[in-house]
């Protein structure tokens, strides 16, 4: 290739960059250039979530067509995150994160100004497009910019825009929608957006490998093919529960189409062009390979939790979004908290066994989670909350450390594009797959609870007696035992929700197991020593 590797990406060839180089300002200035847009991007991931129905209204479409202004988002945002390496090396790193940032920018004006759901739609693809090369920027420029040995600290800063901006999403979205206009959620972007574009003109230049470097002509048809995998991908993951998964045509082709480009995608990049835009070569390193399926596992767990525990405390508890917030805060201050002890940490401490305590934590508290009840306090939620947000600080650095450890600096960009793209498919995974097993499994509770509300059910007619008795002082004799039906009907679906919400919780403790034992899989990091090749 002619980005000064090997064919495999992974090994520098002589002469092609210095084996460490060292930005000329504070890396803690570049840190703070790359991070602020960052964190402006992963928010506006959550951010709209609780206000679609303000935004449905206001605009004169119903909340189905609503969502789109999430799933478009997410479709260009995907698009473009893999690529992000290849487009920084063509057009120059900080002209292109400056072009990034200055389109997010402006495309947030425009949703904010938007009369229509069509023009809010295109203005949020402008969005994700702006901000999908965001994420795999600022974690490449950080990984350069800081020593070997600080590398934990500088991820640990990292972390806390896409681990903490999603929680915060939601809360502070809902505050503002109740307390201003949805329009304002957009309009907050500008000022950071304009400051952070000041910032990295100022502190921000490219390591001399990105300006030597020739990518040559653009690789269309992988792009083409990349496009297409993640566009249909993510419509099937946004839009399955909805339709009914495979019970629906459209879903179902459009699967089988995804499938189909992911495999051609694949089969170009690796052997059908010579200038490939995303060089999978790269996960031919083992701890790069095993880190890219555990941060994917992070998205999953972390976007999980982050849908179903605000969905179980506003309609079965009757929180509202700030009281709700405040409940779910905790993860995000104990995360706040955590990082830069893990950053410190993965310095002094074997990683693997960061991550392996990180994913315990997280797992101790969805298991924690999952004894929930409709008498518990506000306080019994924060404990699992704060464990849940120590783990997730724990699990992110370590795993950002690992999987990079042993890469050499020329092809972080491209790696951090793969990374971040495996983090934000496992959230969409997760969110998809854990909505379908909340709805479904409430049906198969309901079902089994269904069984034992008949007239051969002692405790039942017993329960049923007590509740005519009650609401004939209200509702009189007549209308006693419709009023008692309902009742009885309404605590069911609510008992059947609670378990379902239970069980959900019961799940993603398993699956950080899994995590667990994935774990065992990476070598140990190189964080004291310059890049290794592999």
């Amino acid at each position: 290739m002619s980005n000064g590797t090997n064919n495999e990406g992974l090994t520098p060839v002589p002469g092609a960059a210095p084996a460490q180089w060292k930005p000329s300002h504070n890396p803690w200035l570049v840190a703070l250039a790359v991070i602020l847009p960052t964190f402006m991007e992963v928010l506006d991931t959550t951010i709209v979530t609780v206000s679609l129905n303000h935004m449905a209204g206001s605009l004169s479409s119903t909340s189905e067509e609503a969502t789109w202004v999430v799933t478009s988002y997410l479709i260009s945002n995907a698009i473009v995150l893999p690529a992000s390496g290849w487009l920084a090396s063509f057009f120059g790193r900080k002209r292109f994160l400056m072009t990034c940032v200055g389109i997010f920018t402006a495309s947030s004006f425009l949703c904010g100004c938007s009369t229509s759901l069509s023009m809010l739609i295109v203005a949020r693809i402008l969005q994700g497009a702006g901000g999908g090369a965001l994420q795999p920027l600022s974690q490449a420029i950080l990984m350069e910019s800081f020593p070997p040995q600080k590398r934990g600290l500088a991820m640990a800063a990292f972390g806390l825009g896409v681990v903490i901006a999603p929680v915060l999403g939601p809360t502070l979205g809902g505050w503002i929608t109740e307390n201003y206009t949805w329009p304002w959620i957009f309009y907050m972007n500008i000022p950071a957006g304009m400051l952070a574009l000041y910032i990295i003109n100022r502190i921000i230049e490219d390591p001399p490998y990105i300006r030597a470097a020739k990518p040559g002509t653009i690789d269309g048809i992988g792009f083409g093919l990349m496009a297409l995998w993640l566009a249909t991908l993510q419509i099937v993951l946004d839009k399955g529960q909805q339709e009914d998964w495979f019970a629906s045509g459209w879903i179902s082709g459009l699967f089988m189409l995804s499938c189909v480009a992911m495999v051609a995608f694949v089969s170009w990049e690796l052997w059908g062009t010579p200038h490939p835009i995303v060089n999978l070569r790269v996960l031919k390193n083992r701890n790069f390979a095993v880190g890219t399926v555990l941060i994917g596992a992070v998205g999953v767990i972390l976007y999980s939790t982050v849908t179903i525990q605000p969905l179980f405390l506003q309609a079965l508890m009757g929180y509202s979004a700030f009281d709700t917030g405040l409940s779910v805060s905790p993860r995000g201050l104990a995360s706040l908290m955590a990082m830069p002890l893990s950053g410190m940490l993965v310095a002094r401490v074997d990683t693997r066994r960061l991550v392996l305590f990180g994913f315990f934590l997280f797992g101790l508290g969805s298991f924690e989670l999952q004894r929930l009840n409709l008498e518990m306090s506000m306080a019994s939620v924060v404990l699992p909350n704060m464990l849940q947000g120590f783990g997730m600080a724990f699990m992110f650095v370590p795993i950002t450390v690992t999987a990079m450890s042993h890469l050499s600096q020329n092809v972080m960009g491209n790696a951090s594009g793969i990374f971040n793209l495996s983090r934000n498919l496992g959230g969409s995974i997760g969110i998809s797959l854990i909505t379908t097993f909340l709805v479904r499994n409430t049906q198969v509770q309901q079902a089994q609870m269904v069984a034992h509300m008949t007239p051969y059910d002692t405790g039942y007619v017993m329960r049923l007696g007590q509740a005519t008795r009650m609401f004939e002082s209200y509702f009189g004799h007549a209308n006693a035992p419709q009023k008692a039906l309902g009742a009885m009907y309404g605590t069911m679906v609510q008992q059947s929700a609670l378990v379902a919400f239970s069980n959900c919780f019961h799940v993603l403790g398993i699956v950080t197991l899994g995590g667990m034992a994935l774990t065992l899989l990476l070598r140990k990091a190189k964080p004291h020593g310059p890049m290794a090749a592999h």
